[in-house]
Order: structure tokens, then C-alpha cells, then sequence
């Protein structure tokens, strides 16, 4: 039986890179590009009435920023994988795409390879990152460089099972703690850290090997 094709949609204000990213992609014999797009209003619009597996979503839009796309995108539709496709290389950027439900980050100079290869291990469940990026993530920060934040045995526990993906409700029905005892912890491991949110507290963990 012949499997059915990735379906693809791409977001770019850039005509030129559209027409780039759908040359490059139409040698895969696996993916279909379906939609393509030059601002969030189309793409919204597209998922109300359309399915979707994958959407290359660009940062810089004319009409709404891709981090705030991204979320939206996500709310309409959970289950369509949104992969970032930008210039822009800051961390802090990085980290909101993916606390916004990105499920991975490329540069735009990343090579064909790179991009079917992040495409097809986003399909497998995987948060995906080009070489490029991986490389800027793993730099310590300046936090990192500081030392490891001193921990109780309590707030290690409590950072391996936010790791896991473990809500504060879950989390405190495990440790038979309160949910506002456990939000407390969080906000202090994220103060500890130096970080402003879950999914850089868990980065900032993992660069220490604490998880």
C-alpha cells in the first residue's frame, strides 16, 4: 500500500524563499508541499478547513510575529508539527518558539539535507533543531557560567518530573504536596536558575546534568 505524502505548508513573507523551499522540497518523493503563504492570516484561515502535518513558519511577518503565530497555530490545531525556518538566531527567540509549541528550529542557510532530516524526526515525536542551532543552544549561557544553582533534594525532584512533561497538579498528587506548594517550587527553581520560564529551566538544567 502506498503511503500517503507529508503534507507541507509554507509561511514566508518572501516570495523568493517560498518558491526556493518548494524546488527543494519537490524532489522528495515523500512530501507535498499543499499551502504556501505570506502572512499568519492565510495560514489560520488555511487550517480552520484543511488538514496539515507540517508547516515551515518564518519569524518575520507582515502581519503578526511567527512566536505569536506559532501559539495560534498550535490552538487551532494541535496536532499539526510547526518547524521554525528563520534568520534569526538569538536563544531567547529560539526558547519562545518552542515553549510556544514549536517542534523545532532551522536556520535558513541550513542545507537540504538538514531540513528533510529535521522534517522526518519532528514526524517521529522529536523536538528538531538544525547543526547551526544546536551549536548556539549548547554554548553556556551566562547563568550556566555562573555555577550550578545549590538545589534541595525536594527541588530536584521536582525538576525531573517537570522534565518529564508532569503537570503542577500531577506533580503534587506524586510528592502529596499542595498545587500552590508545587507552583512555589517552580518559581523558585526558575529564579534560582536566572531563567524566565519552564522551558528554559529545564535547558538550564540539563546543560548542569542535573536531569
Amino acid at each position: 500500500m502506498r503511503q500517503p505524502k507529508i503534507r507541507v505548508a509554507i509561511v514566508d513573507d518572501h516570495p523568493i524563499v517560498i518558491e526556493g523551499l518548494k524546488m527543494l522540497l519537490i524532489n522528495e518523493a515523500d512530501i507535498a508541499v499543499t499551502a504556501c503563504f505570506i502572512d499568519g492570516n492565510g495560514i489560520l484561515s488555511y487550517i480552520k478547513a484543511n488538514e496539515l502535518d507540517i508547516i515551515l513558519l518564518d519569524i518575520t511577518l507582515p502581519d503578526i510575529s511567527g512566536i505569536e503565530l506559532c501559539r495560534q497555530i498550535k490552538e487551532l490545531a494541535p496536532s499539526v508539527i510547526v518547524l521554525i525556518l528563520s534568520n534569526h538566531s538569538e536563544r531567547s527567540i529560539i526558547m519562545q518558539t518552542i515553549q510556544n509549541g514549536a517542534s523545532g528550529y532551522l536556520l535558513k542557510n541550513a542545507s537540504p539535507e538538514e531540513l528533510t532530516a529535521c522534517i522526518h524526526e519532528a514526524l517521529d515525536g522529536n523536538i528538531t533543531f538544525s547543526k547551526e542551532i544546536k551549536e548556539i543552544i549548547s554554548r553556556p549561557s551566562r547563568n550556566a557560567l555562573q555555577g550550578v544553582p545549590q538545589l534541595t533534594k525536594r527541588e530536584r525532584q521536582l525538576l525531573k518530573l517537570l522534565a518529564e512533561g508532569k503537570t503542577s497538579a500531577a506533580i503534587a498528587d506524586m510528592l502529596f504536596l499542595s498545587p500552590l506548594t508545587v507552583n512555589t517550587h517552580r518559581r523558585n527553581l526558575i529564579a534560582k536558575f536566572k531563567v524566565s520560564n519552564t522551558v528554559e529551566l529545564i535547558m538550564e538544567a540539563a546543560k548542569h546534568n542535573l536531569l
